[in-house]
């Protein structure tokens, strides 16, 4: 099944992951989805993750940490509605606790190392 919005889809599935007590979870990989996990593990929100290559498809596997219990996922660009920033305008996120993922031309990062760099890009979700 193909979905409108992959991005959406992996932080929907850890969120209900992570509600229903699970220690992990698997979607679809993708090399975005790969970038934003590796974000979310630089910053120790998620304990690990791995691509799974033996099946049909390649699979994502995340493994929560067990001190961010309840990660609060939103996701701010969406495929009708695309939210691009400048180094300017990066968001403080629960003021500073939480972390903005940006996607710009030289990767996935976070908000605040985008302005270290003094780039800006397409701020795909937040996190806190």
């Amino acid at each position: 099944m193909t979905t409108t919005d992959p991005i959406a889809d992996l932080l929907t599935r850890i969120r209900n992951a992570q509600l229903a007590g699970r220690s992990d979870t698997s979607a679809p990989h993708s090399k975005l989805k790969e970038a934003i996990c590796k974000v979310l593990k630089d910053r120790k929100f998620i304990e690990d993750y791995s691509v799974d290559k033996s099946g049909t498809f390649p699979e994502l596997n995340v493994e929560f940490s067990a001190l961010k219990a309840n990660l609060e996922l939103k996701r701010v660009s969406k495929p009708g509605q695309r939210i691009y920033i400048n180094k300017g305008e990066m968001p403080r996120v629960k003021n500073g606790l939480g972390i903005a993922i940006i996607s710009t031309p030289k990767g996935v990062m976070t908000g605040m190392s985008a302005k270290k760099a003094g780039i800006g890009g397409e701020l795909l979700c937040t996190v806190s």
